[in-house]
C-alpha cells in the first residue's frame, strides 16, 4: 500500500509518499480500505519530533479516517453492528496517512448519511475530543456558557456546532473578522478578536460580569490566569493543548474561593476502552443532531495525499476554518492530472 511517513524530524518536506506492507486487523479489529484522513495539530507535532506514538501505535502518522471496512474480525463486527462493504470513519493512534489503516471497531462509527468519506475523515479527533473533554470532563449542560479558544480551528468548529445543538451559549476567540464571522455563522453568540479586543474584559460584558461556565482552552501559558478571571463560581477550565506553552501561574486563591475547576485531557494514550465508550456516546448523543442537520461538516481544503507536505504548511499557517483533509482516490492520477488543492464547506 501507499503511505505517507515521516523520514526525519522537521519541517513539512520530510513527509515522503513510501510503500508499506498492508497490515492486518486482529481480534476486535477491522481493516480499513482509506478514502480519506484528517490532519490535525498532532500529526504536526509527532512531526516534529514532539508527539510521540504511544507503545505499539504505527510510526505514521494520522488519527482518524474514513473509508470502507475491508476485512477484519467478523464476530466482533457483527455484535457492533457492521459488515465488510461498510462505509465508517474511525478513530485511531497512528496509521492514517496510508491507503489502508487497523481500527478497533470500538473506535468505529458510521458515516452519517449524506456525508462524503471527505467530510467524515473530519469527523472523529474533534468529535471524540470535544465530548470526552466538553461534555464528560467540563460538564456543559444546557442553558450553560462556553468559551472556545481557537474557534475557528477543526476542534473549535466542532466544539459550537456540537454545544449549540446541545443548547448552550458559545463565546470564541478567533484571530481574524473572516473566521469571527465563520464561527457566527456556526452558531457562535459572538466571536473576539484576540489581537484587538481583551477577551476577559469581552466575557465580563457579554454574561453581565457572570463569566462562563466552561472554557475549553488550546494555548495553557499565560492564558491560564486570565482564563480563572473569566470563568464563572463553580467554571471549569479544561485544558487540551499548551501551544502558549506549559508552564502558568494564577491565583490559586480563586480557585478555593470561587470552586473552579482546572483539569484536561489527552486522548491518544488513552485505553480502547476509553475510547469506545466515547464512540458509544457519540453515536447515542451526536448523531442523531447531525441527522437533524443541527451540526455540518466544515471542510476548509483538501488535498491529494500525495500532497500531504502541503496539507501541513497549511495546517501551520493557522489560516484554515475548520478541517484539513487528505484524499486518497487522487493518488493513482498522473501528477499533472491532479486537480489544484480545493475548498470546501
Amino acid at each position: 500500500m501507499h503511505a505517507i511517513e515521516i523520514t526525519a524530524y522537521g519541517g513539512p518536506q520530510v513527509l515522503r509518499l513510501t510503500q508499506r506492507p498492508r497490515p492486518e486487523a486482529g481480534e476486535a479489529e477491522v481493516l480499513i480500505r482509506v478514502r480519506a484522513s484528517g490532519v490535525n495539530r498532532p500529526d504536526v507535532l509527532q512531526r516534529r519530533g514532539l508527539y510521540a506514538p504511544p507503545p505499539g501505535a504505527p510510526d505514521l502518522p494520522g488519527l482518524e479516517v474514513a473509508g470502507v471496512i475491508d476485512s477484519g474480525d467478523v464476530e466482533a463486527m457483527q455484535a457492533a453492528g457492521f459488515r465488510i462493504g461498510d462505509r465508517v470513519c474511525a478513530l485511531v493512534a497512528g496509521g492514517g496517512y496510508a491507503e489502508y489503516c487497523v481500527a478497533p471497531i470500538g473506535q468505529c462509527l458510521p458515516i452519517p448519511q449524506g456525508w462524503s468519506d471527505v467530510e467524515a475523515a473530519g469527523i472523529p479527533e474533534t468529535f471524540f475530543t470535544v465530548w470526552s473533554n466538553v461534555f464528560d470532563r467540563g460538564r456543559l449542560l444546557r442553558g450553560e456558557t462556553l468559551l472556545v479558544q481557537g474557534g475557528s480551528s477543526g476542534i473549535g468548529v466542532t466544539a459550537i456546532q456540537m454545544a449549540r445543538a446541545m443548547g448552550a451559549r458559545v463565546f470564541v476567540t478567533v484571530g481574524s473578522p473572516e473566521k469571527a464571522e465563520a464561527c457566527v455563522r456556526l452558531g457562535a453568540e459572538h466571536a473576539i478578536l484576540y489581537r484587538s479586543q481583551d477577551f476577559v474584559a469581552e466575557v465580563a460584558r457579554l454574561t453581565a460580569g457572570r463569566g462562563v461556565d466552561v472554557i475549553l482552552d488550546m494555548v495553557a501559558g499565560p492564558y491560564v490566569a486570565r482564563e480563572i478571571d473569566c470563568l464563572a463560581e463553580d467554571g471549569r477550565l479544561i485544558i487540551i493543548a499548551v501551544q502558549g506553552g506549559a508552564e502558568a501561574t494564577f491565583d490559586a486563591g480563586q480557585v478555593l474561593r470561587r470552586r473552579l475547576t482546572i483539569t484536561g485531557s489527552t486522548l491518544r494514550p488513552r485505553s480502547v476502552a476509553f475510547k469506545s465508550a466515547i464512540a458509544r456516546e457519540l453515536r447515542r448523543h451526536v448523531w442523531p443532531l447531525i441527522e437533524r442537520g443541527a451540526i455540518r461538516p466544515v471542510v476548509y481544503r483538501v488535498f491529494s495525499a500525495r500532497h500531504a507536505a502541503q496539507a501541513h504548511a497549511l495546517m501551520e499557517t493557522n489560516q484554515h476554518i475548520g478541517k484539513i483533509v487528505l484524499d486518497w482516490s487522487s493518488l493513482h492520477l498522473p501528477v499533472d492530472g491532479l486537480e489544484e488543492p480545493k475548498c470546501v464547506s
